[in-house]
């Protein structure tokens, strides 16, 4: 056995900026989009900062495992798209703590996790694609609303792509802070709220509503589900180890509930980044990796105080220039999901039935679009089936 102190807290470290970087864009536009304040958003963000370093610390300490956790990702480009659903930050908050307990509940009763698991996973992926679509366009968008300050992070963007895959998102969020300070330096009328860079959490009261329950905590549930905690279980099994399904679970539906009062929505496995700690291009032995993880997990909890001051940043940018930004780095995930959508070629059409209703943004008797393609692609799926019986007859 060799020594690997300084490989682990590097590669723990990058796994926590690189989630982080990746990706706290899509959070606080998606909060932004179901009625949150910057004041909220802020604390959100920094609740669900700890929350993640907490449960990794605890689930990396306790199973001696490199198991990362995560917020929703792709549960924040749902919030993007379901502002319909919510009369006030108040209902998302309701819908935050239903999703919480379901997830604690498929942890604890595995049938419910059962359910979720039922959902065909090209239906899965065709509702997130078509959630993400409108928000992947928005880099496009953006060209016409802000041209001089989106043109450069996308040229940053494509640069880093073609020479630091890796770091090309993280690159681009760098790239965008730039150009928010020159926007800041040469515009008499943006101004940066100094006051509001304080750490802080505000607590919101919750209010439940059936559109909000609906159309947000469903959704928000499903895709954890399907495009986090099951690809987590999956990544960490090819590396050779096993996942503690159970305990995860719990201890991510619980975190999931303490953050969810303070703006906080969903916390999970990791997907793509569990990969930096669990690989062996770590350069760290097999049985030590779970070192990793709690380097990651602390270096959460350190990027926690800088949730009030990125938030304040981010207030300041330029018109389209965050929401081009959050586009570009859903670009993997809305590849990702399109590709499983389209993979089961018996499948398809409810999968382009249910893309099409997700990305129309469409709401009905209150509920987001996200919830009614998941119905309309399940219908489509069993009339297909229904008939496929009867021509065999």
């Amino acid at each position: 056995m060799t020594y690997t102190g300084p490989a682990s807290a590097s590669a723990g470290i990058v796994t926590a900026l690189v989630g982080f970087t990746s990706s706290f864009v899509v959070i606080l536009t998606g909060l932004h989009a179901v009625g949150a304040t910057d004041g909220q958003a802020s604390s959100g963000l920094l609740g669900l900062c700890l929350v993640v370093g907490a449960s990794t610390l605890w689930l990396a300490l306790r199973h001696r495992v490199p198991v990362t956790t995560a917020w929703s990702t792709p549960g924040g480009a749902v919030l993007g798209t379901a502002g319909a659903s919510a009369d006030g930050f108040g209902d998302a908050v309701g819908a935050f703590i239903v999703c919480a307990l379901l997830l604690v509940l498929s942890g604890l009763w595995p049938a419910l996790g059962a359910v979720a698991s039922s959902i065909p996973t090209p239906i899965a992926q065709a509702m997130l694609a078509g959630v993400l679509l409108p928000l992947c366009m928005k880099a496009v968008t953006g060209l016409d609303e802000s041209p001089g300050a989106v043109v450069p992070v996308l040229v940053v963007w494509l640069l880093g792509t073609m020479f630091l895959p890796r770091w090309a998102v993280p690159v681009t969020f760098l790239a965008a802070g730039v150009v928010i300070a020159v926007h800041l330096a040469v515009d008499d009328a943006a101004v940066l709220d100094t006051a509001a860079m304080a750490p802080h959490l505000e607590f919101t009261l919750p209010t439940f509503s059936i559109g909000a329950v609906i159309g947000i905590a469903l959704p928000l549930y499903v895709v954890t589900m399907a495009s986090q905690n099951l690809p987590g279980v999956a990544v960490l099994e090819s590396y050779g180890y096993r996942a503690p399904w159970k305990d995860a679970l719990v201890t991510t539906g619980a975190g999931s509930l303490l953050v969810a009062p303070v703006g906080g929505s969903a916390i999970n496995l990791a997907a793509i980044s569990a990969a930096l700690c669990a690989a062996p291009e770590t350069g760290v032995d097999k049985e030590l990796r779970w070192r990793s993880a709690v380097w990651s997990g602390s270096t959460y909890l350190v990027l926690a105080v800088s949730a009030a001051a990125i938030v304040a940043l981010a207030s300041s940018a330029p018109v389209g220039l965050l929401a081009a930004v959050a586009g570009v780095a859903l670009l993997g995930a809305f590849g990702g999901a399109v590709q499983g959508a389209w993979s089961d070629e018996v499948l398809r059409l409810p999968a382009i039935v249910t893309f099409l209703v997700a990305a129309s943004g469409t709401t009905f008797f209150g509920i987001g679009a996200a919830f009614w393609a998941l119905v309309a692609g399940v219908v489509v799926m069993v009339l297909l089936r229904v008939s496929a019986r009867r021509a065999r007859r």
